[in-house]
């Protein structure tokens, strides 16, 4: 057993209590590694150093898997080492895999408690309520105290797309630290920021419906009127459009028809049935 208080050997007797029940309060990280399993040895200085410097803020939970067989078979663990973070209770996290620091950091902190988060609350409620422009002052406050807090970056970056400021909103994504890129709200966000931009310089949907109503090959109408759709929270309408490109002009701006809809997969987090049905038609429109 380690002597950190915030360390601990996980059994299946314990595993509700130290793990489901605890991550109410904080938290969980469940670790489940091998004597035998060289990354598991590598990757555990690196979970000791995060745990201790959060002091507290999330618990390790260590699961020696060939002492605990038949917990590891309960959980499905096939590959190791295997982390899952949980939180009130349920897992929010898998990562499989030795990682970096730097990458379980992000991993893990984006379900921390942070004092700041309460400013964040305060801009949403703004937001709510109809003040961008207030909610977008109180995130760009709250950085300055917590410059850390990532998720304030992705707030702003977002309150300023909202607000039209489109160079703003890229400015903050071309700076995010490389870890950041790949995160979903990233992708997310720099989908969004591309069809925004589209949208603004395109012309207005009833005359883009007109256009295409007289000249329906026309891909650039087609392209802008997705962009619009997507916008105005029309994402099944931007796909049949971009759908459409795809079926008539793949070589309209670079295969843009494929990319754009694959964008939008991106904006609706690439699950759900919208997004597996309209998987399947992609595919159909290539094959």
């Amino acid at each position: 057993m380690s002597e950190s208080p915030h360390i601990s050997n996980v059994t299946q007797a314990t595993f509700a209590a130290a793990v489901v029940t605890a991550s109410s309060q904080v938290p969980v990280l469940v670790d489940f590694w091998a004597e035998w399993c060289g990354p598991c040895q590598m990757q555990m200085p690196v979970l000791s150093k995060l745990v201790e410097e959060h002091a507290g803020n999330f618990l390790l939970a260590k699961v020696n898997t060939d002492e605990e067989r038949e917990l590891a078979r309960e959980h499905g663990i096939r590959s190791l080492p295997t982390m899952r973070l949980y939180k009130d209770g349920e897992v929010v996290e898998e990562i499989l895999g030795a990682q970096t620091e730097s990458t379980l950091r992000v991993i893990i902190e984006r379900h921390l408690s942070r004092p700041s988060d309460s400013a964040r609350l305060a801009a949403h409620e703004a937001h709510r309520q109809g003040h961008p422009e207030e909610a977008l002052a109180i995130l760009q406050e709250a950085l300055k105290s917590d410059p850390e807090n990532h998720r304030i970056r992705f707030d702003c970056a977002e309150m300023h797309l909202l607000l039209g400021q489109l160079d703003e909103t890229e400015s903050i994504l071309n700076t995010l630290p490389r870890d950041l890129c790949e995160e979903a709200d990233a992708v997310r966000l720099s989908a969004l920021l591309g069809f925004a931009r589209q949208a603004r310089d395109a012309p207005p949907v009833d005359e883009l419906e007109l256009r295409l109503k007289e000249h329906p090959a026309n891909s650039a109408a087609r392209y802008q009127l997705a962009a619009h759709y997507v916008m105005s929270g029309q994402p099944e309408s931007a796909m049949d459009e971009l759908l459409y490109i795809i079926q008539h002009d793949r070589q309209y701006g670079d295969d843009a028809g494929r990319k754009g809809l694959l964008a939008v997969f991106d904006l609706l987090g690439n699950e759900g049935e919208l997004v597996s049905s309209y998987r399947h038609k992609l595919f159909n429109a290539m094959h």
